[in-house]
């Protein structure tokens, strides 16, 4: 097989990443694990999720009881520290990533329930084992997230604790941020250095994931948080951003607003013609290409105006650009080859915080790549796309 790129996602023991020679450094928890999949019998309510541990003199955690509440009555996904009787064996490979579920001994009804007697917070029998394993922890990042034409993403990438449900989300956002410089490349109108921007955004995200995990699965979700709301927002990782990527033009960090590297903001409340109820922002983001959008006070000058930063821009972007003119209601009274989107109580704008005559552009990942006057739009798309011809 013959391919123009190639992305490893093949987890933890990614064998594109060997054959790449990128380290993986990092270490194991010297921990192991046990899960199983249980119903039991306890009063507390379904939906709330249960976590206890015993700490030892030294300091350390010698005993642990997490519970995630899974569908079905009274059911849960129960994480436990592995006895001595099922620990795995890795004697054999110890230079070997340490990561994942063992294939050796699994834990039975009595090894759960013995944890059970001693954490549970009230007395319980725990029935139904549908499923258990024991597994380890490792928290591990590689030098680089590709180099040529080959990339890696996800756990062939990084791997970490699970604390907080990361894993997924962070290798789902890896591969949003690739695949659309890879989407350019092969479509050869890409600029050379633009996949480069993967690794500059990305590892530093990854970074970030591994030590909070970690941190987190040693002192708790949200340990060293200045609020919960902060925490729950990362958790959620919405306060992911690429301040520091070469792609981001007109970045202003003394602002307040939402600025290029940031995730871009939704807006709602917003009309089009032709639409019977309002739309959103993130209805005209849908796509997979790039949006600019202009906005303006909706004036016969303005809008000739901002129809030729339009036509500039499409050819800089070779066609893959979405356009839209942001404007008060009520305040267009020409035709425009722009389509306009009237900014109702004037939402849209207040959420970047622009005024008057203004240019934004969101990429495909939903990060905002540019904001700043439109005469000026075309210095993004240069870092992004190579010279149109045409």
């Amino acid at each position: 097989m013959n391919v123009q790129y190639l992305v490893g996602s093949d987890g933890a023991h990614s064998v594109v990443r060997k054959g790449l020679g990128l380290s993986f450094e990092g270490g194991a928890f010297a921990e192991s694990y046990m899960l199983g999949d249980v119903e039991v019998d306890w009063s507390i309510p379904s939906g709330y999720s249960v976590r206890a541990n015993h700490t030892a003199d030294d300091g350390t955690t010698d005993d642990l009881l997490v519970c995630i509440p899974l569908p079905g009555h009274k059911r849960y996904r129960m994480s436990m520290l592995v006895p001595d009787e099922l620990m795995p064996d890795e004697s054999s490979n110890k230079a070997a990533v340490q990561h994942g579920f063992s294939t050796g001994k699994t834990p039975e009804l009595h090894h759960i329930q013995a944890v059970l007697d001693r954490l549970s917070p009230e007395p319980t029998t725990a029935s139904m084992l549908r499923w258990s394993s024991v597994f380890r922890i490792s928290h591990r990042i590689v030098d680089a997230y590709g180099r040529g034409r080959v990339f890696v993403a996800g756990d062939a990438a990084h791997i970490h604790p699970p604390t907080g449900a990361q894993g997924m989300n962070t290798g789902i956002q890896d591969a949003h941020n690739l695949a659309w410089k890879v989407a350019l490349a092969v479509k050869g109108v890409a600029t050379t250095d633009l996949l480069e921007t993967y690794d500059a955004e990305r590892r530093p995200v990854g970074e970030e994931v591994v030590g909070m995990t970690v941190r987190n699965a040693r002192e708790g979700i949200g340990s060293g948080e200045s609020s919960i709301d902060t925490a729950m927002r990362r958790q959620a990782q919405l306060l992911i951003d690429y301040s520091e990527s070469p792609l981001n033009t007109g970045r202003d960090s003394s602002s307040p607003h939402v600025q290029p590297g940031e995730r871009a903001p939704d807006a709602r409340g917003m009309r089009r013609d032709g639409v019977q109820y309002p739309i959103r922002l993130f209805d005209l983001l849908s796509g997979v290409d790039h949006t600019l959008l202009l906005t303006s006070d909706g004036s016969a000058e303005s809008i000739n105006s901002l129809e030729k930063v339009a036509d500039a821009a499409i050819r800089s972007a070779h066609r893959m650009l979405d356009v839209y003119a942001i404007v008060p209601p009520g305040t267009v009274t020409v035709d425009s080859l722009v389509p306009i989107i009237e900014d109702n109580d004037s939402q849209l704008c207040a959420a970047y915080g622009v005024e008057g005559t203004a240019a934004l552009v969101i990429r495909p990942d939903g990060y905002l790549g540019f904001r700043g006057h439109p005469e000026n739009v075309s210095d993004y798309f240069a870092k992004v796309f190579a010279v149109n011809q045409e």
